[in-house]
């Protein structure tokens, strides 16, 4: 296991993380910082209303303990294989957006990664029609008992 980088998905070619930022909270080393932005291609070609604009992991503090994959509802973020990023320089081991987007990338590819939820992650919108809503004379029904409801003629 090595430190945090962020999934790509591939359809819609932009991050799957969703800007919830339950990660960032839930860090004990609090080594994550991040800010996001309205995502241009929702509605008409993905589903996630945000995107990460911005997202950097200080892998000094980084104590490679995995709470913020655990805590990811939608498979945003995952444990590397990249253990080993000494620098020479105190700040050189902060990672940018672009930098964990391609160690997840990296990692996706040697590891053969699929979201565990993939029909909750999916970035691109899907069309579904309820038969409920296909009429507009649709009969309103009690859950519970399946008895039409009063007012619904």
């Amino acid at each position: 296991m090595g430190f945090p980088a962020l999934t790509w998905d591939g359809d819609v070619e932009e991050p799957y993380c969703t800007g919830c930022m339950v990660c960032i909270r839930e860090c004990p080393t609090q080594c994550m910082t991040a800010e996001m932005k309205d995502n241009p291609l929702y509605p008409e070609e993905s589903r996630r209303r945000k995107i990460v604009d911005t997202f950097e992991i200080n892998l000094g503090r980084c104590i490679i303990c995995g709470i913020c994959v655990d805590v990811c509802s939608f498979d945003a973020i995952e444990m590397s294989h990249e253990h080993e990023l000494s620098k020479y320089e105190r700040n050189a081991n902060r990672v940018d957006l672009q930098s964990l987007i391609s160690m997840g990338r990296s990692y996706q590819q040697k590891v053969g990664w699929e979201p565990k939820n993939p029909g909750k992650n999916r970035g691109t919108p899907q069309v579904e029609e309820s038969p409920h809503l296909a009429t507009n004379d649709a009969e309103v029904t009690d859950s519970r008992s399946g008895e039409p409801m009063e007012g619904n003629e």
